[in-house]
This record gives structure tokens, C-alpha cells and sequence, in this order.
């Protein structure tokens, strides 16, 4: 391909020879992608590098008795999460991964797994019951369960019409 601009030539070039050593050079498809029932967290809290890992995937689903939280974190343990709840209904859940260390002599052709820290805010709505949130963690999977309280139907009282 012909590319009359020798500075566009000089940058694919670098593009291409960072993307091999699986540096990020801070291209994120997902950058401005809307998170729906979400508060989002400010993207300078965060490196490029961890990018991947702070907007991890979390699923959240509503049953007749909770709201669950379940959250794909392999290789994390228990100790190196935390899931706090915040005023004013906010569920957080954080963490972080540390990069393993390379040896001296060691030579990296292909770097996909991230690393870093990430944190996730959800805005519960007010039906939970923010006092009795419970965690676990089994194979890399994070649950969270917030149950909701009961429902109480409103009282329908019928009321007799005059003449």
C-alpha cells in the first residue's frame, strides 16, 4: 500500500511494533460506550493499561427476592476484592491484579491479560436492603445479593357512591 505521507507510514510502524509487545497504546473501542444503571467512574482514575480490567463484566439481574450481582474475576482471590456499600444506595465493588513478574532473561511476544485496579458503583433502587448485602467468591465468580424488601400492596378500600 502507498501511503505519500512518510509521518502516517512512521506512526503505523509504531503502532504496529507497540501493538507486538502487547503494550496498549491507548486505543479503547469502548471509551465512550453508555453504561446503563451505572455510575461510571472517571477515566483518569485509571491508566490506559488498565482500561480492560476497570470496566470488568459484571452482570446484574433482579429476582422477586434480590437483586444479584455476579462478576467474572478468574485468577482473583476473596482477599484482593472488596464490596463496600456507599450512602445513598451505591453498591461498590473493587480490586486489583498485580502483573506477575517477568525474569530477567524473559522476552514477552503476546500480552492480553490485564492488570491493575478496577472499581464498579451501582445505584440500587429503594427497595434494597442495603444492611443485609452478602458476598461470596467460587471460581472466580463474585456473587453479590442484595435482597429487596417485601412489597406491600397498597390497600384498595371501596368506596360506595351516593345518589
Amino acid at each position: 500500500m502507498f501511503y505519500p505521507d512518510k509521518k502516517v507510514e512512521k506512526e503505523k510502524k509504531w503502532v504496529g511494533k507497540n501493538f507486538s509487545k502487547g503494550k496498549n497504546i491507548g486505543m479503547d473501542p469502548f471509551n465512550e460506550f453508555p453504561l446503563s444503571n451505572s455510575l461510571s467512574v472517571p477515566r483518569s482514575q485509571f491508566s490506559n493499561e488498565t482500561a480492560a480490567f476497570a470496566s470488568g463484566r459484571i452482570d446484574w439481574k433482579e429476582t422477586p427476592e434480590a437483586h444479584i450481582f455476579k462478576a467474572d474475576l478468574p485468577g482473583l482471590k476473596k482477599e484482593e476484592v472488596k464490596v463496600e456499600v456507599e450512602e445513598g444506595r451505591v453498591l461498590q465493588i473493587s480490586g486489583e491484579r498485580s502483573r506477575e513478574n517477568e525474569e530477567k532473561n524473559d522476552q514477552s511476544h503476546h500480552m492480553e491479560r490485564s492488570s491493575g485496579k478496577f472499581l464498579r458503583r451501582f445505584r440500587l433502587p429503594e427497595n434494597a436492603k442495603m444492611d443485609q448485602v452478602k458476598a461470596a467468591m467460587e471460581n472466580g465468580v463474585l456473587t453479590v445479593t442484595v435482597p429487596k424488601e417485601e412489597v406491600k400492596k397498597p390497600e384498595v378500600k371501596a368506596i360506595e357512591i351516593s345518589n
